[in-house]
C-alpha cells in the first residue's frame, strides 16, 4: 500500500499527524466528548439529518438538553445564526418527538447570571485568562467595533456562562471551525486556545481525525449496490471509457459495510477519500485505510474492502482492462472474521 498526500492542508496547519487511527479516538475522548464534536461538526456544516443522528446519539450518551442547547448557542458565534438556529430548532423538533415516544431527557444545570458589572470588562478578563495573554493587533485596532464585539458578547456573555466549562467550549469550536472551509487562522488559533485551557494534543489529534473522517465526499454517493456486499454499500460510476479500457466509480460504505471476498483477474486499484476503512487479503492481516491511501491489488488474490465499524468509509475503484478484468465472488465476509480483522486496529 502506497500512501499520496490528499486532505492534509488543514492537518499541516498545526503539525498533527494524520495517522491516527479511528479506534484511538474512541481511548482519547469520552463518549460525551466524541458525540460533542459530531454535533459541532454537523452543525457548522447545515447537516439537520446528520446532526439528528448525533443528537439523539448525544442525549443517549448522557449529555443533558442545556448543555446541548449552550453549544448549538455558541455555535452561532462560530457558523452564523442561520446554522445556529437551524440546528436548534432540529433539537426541538428531537426533543418533542423522544417526549412522544415516552422518553425523559435530562435537563441539566442552568447557566448562573452573569458576573456583575460590565460584558466587556469580565469578557476581557475572560479572552485574557483563555488565551494566556492579552489579545491586541492591527485587525482590532483597523475595526474596534469587532474588537468590543469579541470582548464583551463572546468573551463576556457566551464565555462567562457556566455550564459549559471552557475546555469544552474550545473542543466546540475546534470541531466546528475543522469543518468550515476557509478558517485555518482561527481554526489554529483556537487550537493554541483549547491547548491553554486543558486539551491535549491527542484530544485535539482525535477531533480532527472524527472531523476529516466525516466530511462529505467530493465524489456522489450513487445508488445502493443490490449485492455481494455485507451492509449497506452506494456506487456511482465516474467513467466508463472504451477507448482506454479503464472504468473509474465511487464506493460509499455505511459504518461496517463490506464487500463479499472476491478477486479480479487482471487487479484494481482503490484510492481512498473519505473515512476509516480496511482492506485484507485472505491469509493476511487487515490494512487499516485512511484518506489519502492507495491499495494496489494483484490480479488473482481474494480480498475485500469496506469501512470501520465505528466510522463510513468512500474510496475511488479503478478496474483496468475492464473488457477482459472479471470478478470472481467467492462469499461475505462472516462477522467473526471481520471483528477479528478490525479489532483494535
Amino acid at each position: 500500500m502506497k500512501k499520496i498526500t490528499l486532505f492534509t492542508i488543514l492537518l499541516s496547519l498545526f503539525c498533527i499527524s494524520d495517522h491516527l487511527e479511528a479506534k484511538d479516538t474512541m481511548n482519547i475522548l469520552t463518549t460525551k466528548e466524541q458525540k460533542i464534536v459530531y454535533i459541532s461538526m454537523y452543525t457548522a456544516t447545515g447537516d439537520m439529518p446528520e446532526l439528528k443522528k448525533a443528537l439523539t446519539a448525544g442525549l443517549d450518551a448522557g449529555l443533558t438538553v442545556n448543555e446541548i442547547k449552550e453549544i448549538l448557542t455558541q455555535l452561532y458565534a462560530y457558523c452564523g445564526f442561520p446554522h445556529s438556529l437551524n440546528a436548534m430548532t432540529n433539537f426541538m423538533t428531537l426533543l418533542k418527538e423522544r417526549k412522544a415516544k415516552g422518553i425523559e431527557d435530562k435537563t441539566g444545570k442552568s447557566a448562573s447570571p452573569l458576573p456583575a458589572g460590565k460584558s466587556i470588562d469580565f469578557g476581557t478578563v475572560n479572552q485574557t485568562k483563555l488565551c494566556g495573554a492579552p489579545v491586541k493587533g492591527e485587525l482590532f485596532e483597523f475595526s474596534p467595533a469587532i474588537d468590543e464585539y469579541l470582548k464583551a458578547h463572546l468573551f463576556g456573555d457566551i464565555f462567562a456562562r457556566d455550564n459549559l466549562d471552557w475546555k469544552t467550549r474550545e473542543l466546540v469550536t475546534i470541531a466546528a471551525l475543522a469543518a468550515m472551509k476557509g478558517v485555518e487562522s482561527q481554526l489554529n488559533a483556537h487550537i493554541n486556545i483549547g491547548k491553554n485551557n486543558g486539551l491535549t494534543d491527542a484530544q485535539i489529534s482525535a477531533v480532527i481525525a472524527i472531523v476529516k473522517s466525516n466530511l462529505p465526499d467530493v465524489f456522489p454517493k450513487g445508488e445502493e449496490i443490490p449485492a455481494n456486499f455485507v451492509g449497506k454499500a452506494y456506487l456511482a460510476m465516474l467513467i466508463v471509457n472504451k477507448d482506454c479500457d479503464i472504468a473509474v466509480y465511487n464506493v460509499t460504505f455505511d459504518p461496517g459495510s463490506r464487500t463479499y471476498w472476491h478477486k479480479h483477474n487482471v487487479g484494481q486499484l482503490l484510492l481512498c477519500t473519505v473515512g476509516s476503512g480496511y482492506y485484507q487479503e485472505r491469509g493476511k492481516a487487515a490494512q487499516h485505510l485512511k484518506p489519502g491511501d492507495v491499495v494496489e491489488i494483484p490480479a488473482n488474490v481474494e480480498h475485500w474492502h469496506g469501512a470501520a465499524p465505528d466510522s463510513g468509509f468512500a474510496h475511488v475503484g479503478m478496474t483496468p482492462q475492464m473488457s477482459k478484468n472479471n470478478v470472481t465472488w467467492v462469499g461475505p465476509v462472516s462477522d467473526k472474521e471481520y471483528s477479528s480483522a478490525t479489532d483494535a486496529k
